[in-house]
């Protein structure tokens, strides 16, 4: 209480609910949880996580007002913005902050700074200067409004922060869409959180009337607060969704400059006339893509280091992951032919592959391949399985030998690392004669990790019945073949 008895104005961030809050009391009211609700097929890359939704707050109000162990306040370069949210805090901090300002000698775009809160509630304000929008400087101003966001948390992390009050970083005199921003914002924080949310008690997200409209938008795409929330979400998250720390990705930027231009990384190992012609080309700018040709044939001679080989491999892996986010997938998504369930006895995350939901003569191959890694990429940094239904695939269902060599031959090394098993399901005799092939002369790192299966009974030793979500068609067959006994198994809905 402040003197005289009069209640205080500021808000203690304890007292806010959660983002979760409103939407659990909500799914007490249906009597039915979520997760028995979704369909799991395809996870987001921001899966539902109830311990990082429990750290967030959405909260219609003045950041200045919040009581909490720093708010951010968001201004230009000589940190004398006047806006709405600098006033307020400079208004409620008093006239020491102005002094300690000055004595910052400002704050570049994107940096964060920080300032003791004086007469605020918070201990400490993080001033950060956002980005002035203008569309042919779009990139500029993403990889900008990502630092504001990252820097801040970054401070608070340094300095042992339990909570952090956000403001809109990109104020209305800077132009920025509101839309745009928020996106940048939501899913920084997230990617933050995931790698250090251990470090932060609280993320509070202050904002307007109008902003709260956006944010509520947005907020489910990068934080489900369910099973069924993520799987809805799914089609509304832009292509970019930024690298493993929400920063927007840019495919120039991943050319690749040799460290000493004006000479070649194998100098010492060319002569005569060969050595002459390497220089051709040598340039920086010329460079930056790397001799391909000569890449190519350092290859086949068994020059090239292996070191050389996995930065040529992930360099053509990241192209194609940064194709599979830009692409438009969701033809290949409705045919429910890949999708994630339960976990196995080990722990270990399910990926199921339906065969008869592949009809490969109709589909264009390489988007298939393009959203095998859409899908797994976030999986397969986890150990993994993979259950495979062959059960009632036909001619048109059939993989091509050089398809699964050419995704074998693009998936970076995690996928083959952390596989810990493949269960293929309802064999015949002529595709395990064609997978002993394929496995014994193309990628013979898989061979050990196939296990066939001609029950589900078999199957069921390995990953638990609940823990799995099988096509109708499947039960119906093996029901078929083995006995009835799976019949008393409810199937999924239709896939």
């Amino acid at each position: 209480m402040d003197p005289l008895g009069a209640p205080s104005q500021f808000v203690d961030v304890d007292s806010l609910p959660g983002w979760s809050d409103a939407y659990e009391a909500k799914q007490l009211d249906c009597h039915q949880s979520p997760v028995e609700r979704a369909q799991v097929d395809v996870r987001s890359p921001f899966p539902y996580r109830k311990d990082i939704n429990e750290k967030i707050i959405l909260w219609k109000g003045d950041v200045a007002l919040l009581n909490c162990t720093a708010i951010v306040n968001t201004s230009n370069e000589t940190l004398t913005d006047k806006n709405p949210v600098s006033e307020s805090i400079f208004m409620h901090a008093g006239p020491d902050l102005k002094d300690e300002l000055q004595k910052l000698k400002g704050c570049r775009t994107g940096e964060a700074k920080l300032t003791k809160g004086f007469n605020l509630a918070a201990r400490f304000i993080i001033h950060t200067v956002g980005p002035k929008y203008k569309s042919r400087y779009r990139t500029a101003a993403e990889s900008s409004l990502h630092s504001c966001y990252r820097n801040v948390l970054q401070l608070a992390k340094e300095q042992a922060m339990c909570s952090v009050g956000f403001c809109v970083i990109n104020t209305l005199k800077r132009c920025y869409p509101l839309e745009d921003a928020t996106h940048i914002a939501l899913r920084t924080v997230r990617r933050f959180l995931e790698i250090h949310g251990e470090t932060l008690e609280k993320v509070v997200f202050a904002v307007s009337e109008l902003e709260e409209v956006t944010y509520q938008k947005l907020l489910p795409l990068y934080f489900p607060r369910s099973l069924e929330e993520e799987i809805q979400s799914l089609p509304y998250l832009p292509a970019d969704i930024g690298n493993a720390e929400g920063e927007p990705v840019v495919p120039e930027r991943q050319i690749r400059i040799t460290e000493k231009p004006g000479v070649p990384d194998d100098a010492s190992d060319e002569e005569g006339l060969e050595a002459d012609l390497s220089f051709i080309g040598s340039h920086a700018f010329a460079r930056m893509e790397g001799d391909v040709d000569k890449q190519r044939r350092l290859i086949l001679q068994g020059q090239l280091s292996e070191a050389a080989l996995q930065k040529q491999h992930q360099r053509n892996y990241n192209r194609w992951l940064c194709q599979a986010r830009a692409e438009d997938l969701s033809d290949i998504a409705s045919l429910k032919a890949l999708y994630q369930t339960g976990v196995d006895n080990c722990g270990r995350t399910v990926m199921v592959v339906v065969g008869r939901n592949i009809p490969v003569t109709l589909i264009d191959m390489e988007k298939a391949l393009l959203y095998f890694i859409h899908v797994m990429d976030h999986i397969a940094v986890k150990e993994y399985v993979l259950v495979y239904f062959h059960t009632l695939t036909n001619y048109y269902n059939q993989l091509d030998s050089n398809f699964l060599k050419k995704l074998y031959d693009v998936v970076d090394a995690k996928y083959k690392r952390n596989l810990k098993a493949l269960y293929f399901v309802h064999p015949t005799f002529r595709s395990k004669v064609s997978a002993w092939f394929f496995t014994t002369f193309t990628v013979s790192g898989l061979k050990d990790k196939i296990h066939y299966v001609e029950s589900l009974q078999q199957l069921f030793t390995a990953i638990p019945p609940e823990q799995i979500d099988l096509p109708p068609f499947v039960l119906e067959y093996d029901a078929r073949e083995n006995g009835p006994y799976y019949s008393s198994y409810p199937p999924s809905p239709d896939l």
